[in-house]
C-alpha cells in the first residue's frame, strides 16, 4: 500500500539520493520529486525541480506540496565551501519545511563523532576533529534543535563510511575496489589491522526510506544499518581480491606519507582530519534500527562486493 503525498529529495544527484528515489517509488509512493541545481530522473514518474538550496525562496518553492522532505545534499570535500554553504542550505531546508508543514528526514554522517575505538551509538556525544567535523556537528545540532522545537516531525539517519556500487564516493571504493577493477594493487589508509564499519550505500538509502515512512521514527536519531562483521582492511581486501579474482596483495599508506602528500594535493589535504579514525577500530552500532525493522535485510560485505563485480562486468 503506497502512501499519499509527495516525497521530496533535496540534493538529488548523489548515490544516496538516487537509491532513495528508487526505493521510495518501489515501495512507498508514486509521487517523488527530485530537487537539485540540475536534477535528473531516476524513475519515469519523478517530477524535477531545479533549485539552489542557498536561495531560501527557491528552496521553499521546491518543497511546496511535500509531505516528507529528505535532505541528502552533498558538497565537494572542500572545508571552506562546507563552512560557507552547508549550514545555509540546511537552514533554508528546515525553514521551508516548517512553512509548508512537511516532515524532515536528515541524512547525516559521523564526522562529528570522536575518532577513537569506543562503540558509537545514537547517544554518543559529539567530539569533532577538524573543521569539517565542526560543520557537521553544527548542522546536526541545528536539526536536533528543530526536533526539540516540535513544530514539524524531524528525524536523523546517520551513516558511517560508504562502500557501494555506481558512483559511490569513499576511501574504500577509491583505494580498494577501483584499484582492483583496474588490475592495480589496493591501498589501505594508515593501518590494515583496525576494524571498520562500512555501510552499503543502497542499504543506507533503503533504511532512510523506511524511516521516513514510519511515523514512530520521527523525533529520534537512527544509526543506519550495517553488517556487524566489521572486517579489518586486511580481511576486506582478502575478500574483495577473491571476488574480483585478483592476488590478495596491498600496500599500507602510512599517516606520514598521507600527511606529506597533503603538501602537494588539495584532495589529500581535505581528508587529513579523518586519518585518526583509521588508527583505531571504527565500531558503529546499528542495533536500534535492526530492532525496530527486524525484517530489513542488511547486505553482507561479500554480497556487496559480488554486486559491485556483477555491475562492473555488466551482468
Amino acid at each position: 500500500m503506497k502512501a499519499d503525498g509527495m516525497q521530496t529529495i533535496l540534493g538529488a544527484n548523489g548515490q544516496i539520493a538516487v537509491e532513495l528515489a528508487r526505493e521510495l517509488q518501489r515501495k512507498y509512493t508514486n509521487d517523488v520529486r527530485l530537487v537539485s541545481r540540475n536534477p535528473r530522473k531516476v524513475n519515469d514518474t519523478d517530477s524535477l525541480v531545479s533549485a539552489n538550496l542557498l536561495d531560501a525562496k527557491q528552496t521553499l518553492d521546491a518543497v511546496k506540496g511535500s509531505s516528507i522532505v529528505y535532505f541528502t545534499a552533498g558538497l565537494p570535500p572542500d572545508t571552506a565551501l562546507w563552512e560557507a554553504q552547508f549550514p545555509t542550505m540546511l537552514k533554508n531546508a528546515l525553514d521551508a519545511c516548517r512553512v509548508v508543514g512537511a516532515s524532515f528526514a536528515y541524512f547525516d554522517n559521523t564526522y562529528m563523532y570522536p575518532q577513537d575505538a569506543r562503540l558509537l551509538t545514537e547517544e554518543t556525544l559529539f567530539a569533532p576533529v577538524g573543521r569539517k567535523g565542526k560543520v557537521r556537528a553544527a548542522m546536526a545540532s541545528m536539526v536536533l534543535e528543530e526536533m526539540a522545537r516540535g513544530e514539524i516531525p524531524v528525524l536523523i539517519g546517520r551513516a558511517p563510511e560508504f562502500y557501494g556500487p555506481g558512483k559511490t564516493q569513499s576511501f574504500t571504493n577509491a583505494l580498494v575496489i577501483e584499484k582492483l577493477q583496474a588490475g592495480k594493487k589496493p591501498h589501505v589508509p594508515v593501518r590494515d589491522d583496525t576494524r571498520r564499519t562500512l555501510i552499503w550505500t543502497p542499504d543506507a538509502s533503503r533504511a532512510l526510506a523506511a524511516l521516513g515512512n514510519a511515523p514512530d521514527a520521527f523525533g529520534q536519531i537512527w544509526h543506519l544499518p550495517c553488517c556487524d562483521d566489521r572486517p579489518t582492511y586486511k580481511e576486506f581486501v582478502a575478500v574483495a581480491s577473491q571476488v574480483f579474482g585478483r592476488e590478495p596483495s596491498y600496500a599500507v599508506i602510512g599517516k606520514l606519507t598521507l600527511t606529506a602528500a597533503g603538501l602537494f594535493s588539495k584532495q589529500v589535504r581535505e581528508i587529513r582530519e579523518l586519518l585518526p579514525r583509521y588508527e583505531q577500530d571504527n565500531l558503529f552500532d546499528s542495533t536500534k534500527f535492526k530492532r525496530r525493522f527486524p525484517e530489513f535485510e542488511v547486505t553482507t560485505y561479500r554480497e556487496g562486493l559480488e554486486l559491485i563485480r556483477r555491475e562492473w562486468l555488466g551482468k
